[in-house]
């Protein structure tokens, strides 16, 4: 309790501070010519480091000034990245130069004449985290944020990079390749920053994608190939052409999904880039479902929070919290168009759409009320009472809200889509973040001069439940409650190679009275093995078994095979469901076609 009082401390002091650090505004002497050399071979990697090397030109006498970001952007925390770098050191490419720290994240390089400065630095490997940089053995990733310094005050700067590793050993990145092998370019600092690398071992391959090159890298080797590989290219195909329809574009040159398998990873974490997303997804979980949603959230962002983002955000700064009240938009409805990626491309369908959308219903209810601004500014802080990244789950059902109430004001010939186009012409295409005005003044038009004040002050500003019995009728769909009563094993299963594993137990259940126990895998329930494609169809099948017949397990305990035994035993629930609406006027249909669909087409 203590340790995590003071862990929480230390963000808040963090955020002062990087806060108070907006009144300063320090700028480095005018530099060009910036090059980085990033060492990443076995010496390196075995001390879990990757050393630095840039060399720059100074056009004038004066202070260098070089940062190391403080936060990731898409990772809204203040991380302290510095604090990893040691052994720095300058010199003229003769002798050394006068330097020191003008900031906790900031060094002074003193250059006595214009001329050619080189530092050089180590950077810790050891953080495995989307944000972080990491590494194991023959591998590693990095993120731009936490290994290159950036010359404050000129993010304008463009630079070129060059990863020195071992022969055979690979590079894979977003980021513009140059003229030659392990060699990349950026425009500027934020492109400079925004890519992650993959380095080492790893599997890649590639694919043509709307048009445009994607590519796959996987680490550890192997831990993707197969069936398995062939499914998460589908999905991800599959997850790119709905966005583009929306948005008008696919636009990156080539995109490039990185991903790392490691045991210790519970469940999975993404973080977006321009042209790249880099996923970190636990050793059991490959093979989830959430893995295509995940991806798809993250190939979401690439148009919006990427490119299409608040004034907030535009630029970025990374030496301070940018605190927005708009991480509804650029989080929520992004995580609502991966579902309406996935619906719109056949990878799920209606059911599971409306399952998805339950689950974060219920996900909202279970929290504090609290309105969406304040969840989107709040994220900053690390919030312990569950409700710092609301903004995910009660953003996205705000842009089925939206979405809803726009097709239906102007019968289904507008929507969110329309909305979310315009937003990325009018303000991304213009070289500029969205303010509030574009986003309400957007509606307002769709929805022929409609007035929506009321609708953000009472559900985006405050905290009132959405009352989706009303909402949802409006789009062909409802709220249903129904008891069912049926047989429960009581245990909560998660899939392995040679089954289900018991991850939750119900001490009372049917299956801990047969003698059940977490960790055991379930090889077979009723004599049907839990491996057989259709044992979900059989497993219906079993639980029309009348209360009171024994039920045969047969349970994998420390390699030995547990024949086990139970007794069927009948439960009472509540289950809700959305479900189509029977009764739903030809207008809520349409509204419902048009969701799922993508109709009318922006």
């Amino acid at each position: 309790m203590q340790m995590r009082l003071l862990a929480g401390l230390a963000v808040g002091l963090a955020v002062s501070s990087a806060l108070g650090a907006q009144t300063r505004s320090p700028r480095s002497v005018p530099l060009r010519d910036i090059a980085f050399e990033l060492h990443a071979g076995r010496a390196q990697l075995a001390e879990a480091r990757v050393d630095v090397t840039l060399r720059v030109r100074a056009d004038s006498a004066g202070a260098v000034l070089l940062s190391m970001a403080a936060w990731t952007p898409g990772s809204y925390d203040i991380a302290n990245y510095a604090r990893a770098v040691s052994d720095f050191s300058a010199t003229d490419g003769r002798q050394p130069l006068t330097w020191d720290k003008l900031d906790p994240d900031t060094w002074r390089i003193m250059a006595s004449r214009p001329g050619p400065i080189e530092v050089r630095y180590r950077v810790r490997t050891d953080e495995l985290d989307v944000a972080g940089s990491w590494s194991e053995g023959d591998f590693a990733f990095v993120n731009g944020t936490n290994v290159l310094l950036y010359p404050e005050g000129r993010l304008e700067a463009p630079a070129r990079l060059t990863v020195r590793t071992e022969a055979g050993w690979r590079v894979a990145t977003g980021m513009t390749p140059d003229d030659s092998t392990h060699r990349f370019r950026a425009s500027d600092v934020h492109d400079l920053l925004d890519h992650p690398i993959f380095i080492g071992r790893f599997d890649v391959d590639s694919a043509r994608v709307a048009d445009r090159w994607m590519r796959l890298a996987t680490w550890p080797v192997g831990s993707v190939s197969g069936p398995r590989r062939a499914a998460l290219w589908d999905a991800l195909t599959r997850s790119v052409e709905p966005l583009a329809l929306v948005f008008g574009e696919v636009p990156w040159r080539a995109y490039t999904v990185l991903q790392v398998a490691h045991p210790d990873v519970s469940g999975m974490a993404a973080l977006e880039h321009s042209e790249s997303e880099l996923a970190l997804v636990g050793t059991p979980f490959l093979d989830e479902p959430f893995v295509a949603s995940i991806h798809a959230h993250e190939i979401a962002h690439a148009w919006n929070v990427k490119r299409l983002r608040p004034d907030d955000l535009w630029p970025y700064r990374y030496d301070a919290p940018q605190p927005t009240p708009w991480l509804w938009i650029s989080e929520g409805i992004t995580d609502y168009y991966a579902d309406l990626a996935l619906v719109r491309s056949g990878l799920i369908d209606e059911a599971q759409f409306l399952e998805t959308t339950l689950g974060k219903i219920a996900s909202v209810a279970d929290r504090p009320a609290t309105s969406l601004e304040d969840a989107s500014f709040q994220t900053w802080l690390g919030m312990r009472d569950g409700t710092g990244d609301l903004y995910y789950d009660k953003g996205s059902l705000a842009g089925l809200a939206l979405d809803i109430l726009i097709r239906d004001a102007s019968d289904n010939r507008s929507s969110l889509d329309a909305i979310m186009r315009e937003l990325y012409e009018r303000s991304y295409k213009a070289g500029r973040g969205f303010t509030h005005d574009d986003v309400w003044n957007a509606i307002a038009r769709a929805t022929r001069g409609k007035a929506w004040g009321d609708f953000e002050r009472r559900y985006i500003d405050g905290r009132e439940a959405y009352p989706w019995e009303e909402w949802l009728r409006f789009g062909g769909w409802r709220l249903v409650d129904a008891r069912i009563t049926e047989p429960r094993l009581g245990v909560l299963l998660r899939s392995h190679p040679e089954g289900v594993m018991v991850t939750g137990l119900d001490p009372d259940g049917m299956a801990a009275r047969a003698g059940v126990e977490l960790g055991d895998v379930l090889v077979s329930i009723g004599g049907v093995a839990t491996t057989d494609p259709e044992f979900g169809r059989k497993w219906r099948e079993i639980w029309g078994t009348r209360p009171g017949v024994e039920l045969p397990l047969v349970a994998m305990r420390a390699e030995t095979r547990l024949p086990l035994t139970a007794r069927v035993e009948l439960d009472t629930r509540v289950e809700r469901r959305i479900e189509p609406d029977p009764a739903a006027s030809s207008r809520a249909r349409r509204i419902r076609t048009g969701i799922l669909q993508g109709i009318p087409r922006p």
